[in-house]
């Protein structure tokens, strides 16, 4: 993979139960910024979990919606 490309499908099985949200930003092609926005409106098209002003995604969240793509 190269430091342009996000990561395949393959990699993002292998991750751990939940990842940072610019680590799921980059397997999505867009930027932390604009899914952190979506975060805190409540709009992100993955599930996430809240510790503070802290978030996480859920990975099987993020694969769910890589298949669907």
């Amino acid at each position: 993979m190269s430091r342009a490309e996000g990561p395949t499908l393959t990699e993002v099985k292998a991750w751990p139960a939940t990842v940072p949200v610019p680590e799921a930003a980059r397997a999505l092609g867009v930027s932390k910024s604009h899914l952190y926005a979506l975060v805190k409106r409540g709009e992100a098209p993955v599930r996430t979990l809240s510790f503070g002003s802290s978030h996480r995604v859920i990975t099987a969240s993020l694969v769910h919606l890589l298949e669907a793509a």
